[in-house]
């Protein structure tokens, strides 16, 4: 790299085509500014809020203290408003917990990842691992107990033949930045 050229700071984003992302965000350092029920209540509906007005299909999703995890579908036109979408996510998220703690300007969200998901297998996996994660962090034993995820809405909305397909493809070897 040139030393002229600015250091990335941010992982860079593909997200011109169509398709099934898996997107994972942390708070700045990690902290964990959600950490009550009132706050993970507002990331969450806020999340599913979002991602109606911009015209994104979740699929599976879960909300934390200092993360969040999501896999889904693109409008038609392609991801290109996956960063627009995220990013009035974090502003509206950062502004309501900085006026709770009066602490405004602090940041609070650090950065984003995503991956544009090819395969069926690794489609699977992922929402295997999304809709597992509260289990995965030792918050529940049941993951439709995770108010807070799609676990309990999957149960609910999807054939017990697809759920045991899902579970069956293994995630435990899938390389997801999660480590908070």
């Amino acid at each position: 790299m040139d030393s002229s050229e600015p250091w990335p700071h941010a992982p860079p984003h593909f997200t011109s085509e169509r398709g099934i992302y898996m997107v994972t965000a942390s708070t700045y350092e990690k902290e964990k500014l959600f950490r009550n029920r009132h706050r993970l209540r507002f990331l969450h509906d806020t999340l599913l809020a979002l991602s109606r007005q911009y015209d994104w299909e979740l699929q599976a999703w879960a909300v934390f203290s200092n993360h969040y995890h999501f896999v889904g579908v693109s409008p038609q036109s392609g991801a290109n408003n996956l960063s627009p979408f995220l990013k009035h996510l974090h502003a509206n998220s950062a502004r309501f917990l900085n006026q709770l703690d009066n602490t405004i300007g602090r940041k609070v969200w650090h950065n984003f990842w995503e991956s544009r998901i090819n395969y069926d297998s690794s489609h699977y996996a992922r929402l295997h691992y999304v809709n597992a994660n509260a289990v995965h962090h030792g918050l529940v034993h049941e993951a439709s107990q995770y108010p807070w995820s799609s676990a309990k809405w999957f149960e609910r909305s999807t054939s017990v033949s697809f759920q045991k397909m899902v579970e069956s493809h293994r995630c435990d070897r899938l390389t997801i930045l999660d480590d908070f």
